[in-house]
């Protein structure tokens, strides 16, 4: 599975932004999918993940209410709509998808759940 994110940029505190990840490869629909993040000086921490039907998702407690994950397995492409951006949400932002299929978890997954990175994008929310 290979992965592209798209969509982050500047955008002033409150604002919104879509990221979109794209993928290759046969196994997208049988993929759990996750986004995270990394901050400056900060290790790399689990923002959202959904399974791969679709049916389940999971946040950090630092985004939820403002940012919703979203998968299209016709368009195998993974999606985070985030809004009421926080100088706090500044970041690289990497979807990841697992290592195994038909992964499921009802805790926040770990990176070592997922075996496939995308290459990031730069989320920058101004004050």
């Amino acid at each position: 599975v290979q992965l592209q994110a798209s969509g982050g940029g500047l955008v002033q505190a409150g604002g919104s932004l879509r990221l979109s990840c794209a993928t290759s490869g046969r196994t997208f629909s049988t993929k759990h999918m996750g986004w995270f993040r990394q901050a400056p000086g900060k290790e790399r921490e689990f923002v959202a993940g959904i399974s791969w039907s679709g049916s389940r998702t999971i946040y950090a407690d630092s985004v939820k209410g403002r940012f919703t994950i979203s998968r299209d397995n016709a368009e195998n492409t993974v999606y985070l709509q985030m809004n009421s951006l926080k100088p706090e949400d500044t970041a690289i932002y990497y979807c990841t998808a697992s290592r195994s299929d038909y992964f499921t978890t009802i805790l926040p997954p770990l990176e070592s759940d997922y075996g496939y990175w995308g290459q990031g994008t730069q989320v920058t929310v101004s004050s």
